[in-house]
C-alpha cells in the first residue's frame, strides 16, 4: 500500500513540477459550478471551465503564484495553487469574446434556468412523466438539459407562477 501511495505521489509531483510559470506569463484560472446545485449534462460536467487570461505577478511558494485580477474579482484572494492554473498560450487568430460570469469568493457560480425550450412526455406502463428541456444561464442552447417537471417546480417555483 505504501509503495502504491509513494508511486502516485511521485507522478503527481512530477506533473506539478513540469508546470513552469514565470512572472509576466498569462494564465487561465479554473472555476467550477457549485456542487449539488445543478448538474448540466455530460458536457458541462466533464469539461473543465477556465476564466482569464490573467497575468502572473510573482511566484509565492513552490507551487503557488500571485496573479493580477480585475476589479470585478477584488474579493477573491489573488494567490493560487498551480493545480488551479493553466498556462495561456496566446494566438492572434484566437480571439475570444469574454463573457463575465459573476463569481463568489470560492470561485464558484450558481446556475439558474433562463428558459424552458421544450416539453415532452415519457410514457411508462402505468404513468407518464413530463420532461422539460431547460436552458441554463452561462450556457449555450446545445448544452440544455432535460429535467422532470416536478423537479423544476420544487427547485424553481417562480417559473410556474400564474400570470
Amino acid at each position: 500500500m505504501r509503495a502504491a501511495q509513494d508511486r502516485k505521489k511521485k507522478y503527481a509531483d512530477l506533473r506539478r513540477s513540469n508546470v513552469e510559470i514565470a512572472a509576466g506569463d498569462k494564465v487561465l484560472l479554473k472555476v467550477s459550478p457549485m456542487r449539488g446545485v445543478m448538474r448540466f449534462g455530460r458536457r458541462g460536467k466533464l469539461s473543465q471551465t477556465f476564466i482569464g487570461p490573467y497575468e502572473i505577478l510573482e511566484r509565492v511558494g513552490e507551487v503557488a503564484y500571485r496573479s493580477a485580477l480585475p476589479p470585478a474579482l477584488e474579493r477573491v484572494h489573488n494567490v493560487f495553487h498551480v493545480s488551479q492554473l493553466r498556462k495561456y498560450i496566446s494566438d492572434l487568430s484566437h480571439v475570444l469574446e469574454a463573457e463575465m460570469i459573476e463569481l463568489d469568493d470560492a470561485l464558484t457560480y450558481v446556475e439558474t434556468p433562463k428558459e424552458i425550450l421544450d416539453l415532452k412526455i415519457r410514457k411508462t406502463r402505468h404513468a407518464g412523466t413530463v420532461l422539460m428541456k431547460v436552458l441554463w444561464s452561462n450556457h449555450l442552447v446545445e448544452e440544455a438539459t432535460w429535467l422532470a417537471e416536478e423537479t423544476m417546480k420544487d427547485r424553481y417555483p417562480h417559473l410556474f407562477r400564474q400570470k
